[in-house]
């Protein structure tokens, strides 16, 4: 984490964003670096695009981090609604206040019977800066969220009829990202500055591998990520994105305390389920394909 949060968005430079970033031990290439600082400089929602496990949400984590802020999440799913993103009313403390024929004058449409929900708390923040709103995996919501989504991104306020308008003093930082499962609608993307994930390439990962687990050393380090870039050419149900990379080092990591620092079949057989997450893929690592991981780990190591 930085010395000092980040509040002055319009003083940010690249080098600032870059130092946080590395404080944070997050792996950011120059797109990254200028994109979150033009979403920061501009107050624009942020579109983050990528395969499952890029590292987009860990963006929003890190950023909230660096800025000192809270992180305020929504995950998105098929179903969800106003109610459970914006607000709704506590309907069994409002029955209570009736049946005990509480002050007539007040009425139970009010503060102290409002529940918040992330897209409100979002905009309510009181602690003088905003808060990060990550909005995660909006690609999964319908439709209608979307649209709903689209209100409170425009103006960065909100409508409720008991209370009237609530609009934030301070407009939060907004993280949305995206598996592409669905494509979004373009008036979501104008209201936004985009940003896709490309998997990690070997340099990449080996880089992101050595912040994030560095007991392991260097060559089985090299070994893993030549390895997760091998399967990523297959036909996999689920290719390993950089978070079952890190999962599969920590766990090799742990088993190998007293290692002599290269990868034997075994063990990569054996610790498969850290890196493949459907069993089709994990079943189509037969003895051949393994064959060819342990050359490309001894190519790695630069032997012949």
């Amino acid at each position: 984490m930085t010395d000092e949060p980040i509040t002055a968005f319009t003083d940010l430079t690249e080098s600032n964003i870059r130092s946080a970033f590395e404080a944070e031990n997050y792996v950011a290439e120059d797109e990254i670096v200028t994109t979150v600082l033009l979403a920061l400089r501009l107050g624009k929602p942020l579109l983050v695009e990528g395969e499952p496990g890029a590292g987009k949400t860990e963006l929003a984590k890190v950023l909230a981090s660096s800025l000192g802020d809270e992180l305020i999440r929504l995950q998105c799913y098929e179903g969800l609604t106003a109610e459970h993103a914006l607000y709704e009313w506590n309907y069994t403390k409002q029955l209570l206040a009736v049946q005990r024929g509480d002050d007539p004058e007040s009425s139970v449409f009010s503060e102290e019977y409002l529940l918040e929900r992330p897209l409100l708390r979002a905009l309510r923040s009181a602690d003088g800066r905003p808060p990060v709103l990550l909005v995660d995996e909006i690609d999964r919501a319908d439709d209608e969220f979307e649209a709903l989504l689209l209100e409170v991104l425009s103006d960065f306020q909100v409508s409720i009829p008991e209370l009237g308008t609530v609009a934030a003093d301070r407009p939060p930082v907004v993280i949305v990202t995206s598996n592409r499962t669905r494509a979004l609608s373009d008036a979501l993307k104008r209201r936004c500055l985009y940003l896709f994930v490309e998997p990690p390439s070997v340099e990449k990962e080996t880089a992101i591998l050595r912040r994030k687990v560095p007991q392991l050393d260097d060559i089985v380090t090299a070994e893993l990520c030549v390895i997760a870039a091998r399967l990523r050419e297959e036909p996999l149900r689920k290719p390993p994105g950089a978070a079952e990379t890190i999962d599969w080092a920590r766990a090799i990591a742990t088993l190998r305390e007293d290692g002599d620092g290269r990868l034997e079949r075994e063990t990569i057989r054996n610790t498969l389920g850290c890196l493949l997450k459907a069993g089709e893929d994990v079943a189509r690592v037969d003895d051949a394909l393994l064959t060819e991981l342990l050359d490309a780990a001894e190519r790695a190591r630069g032997e012949p």
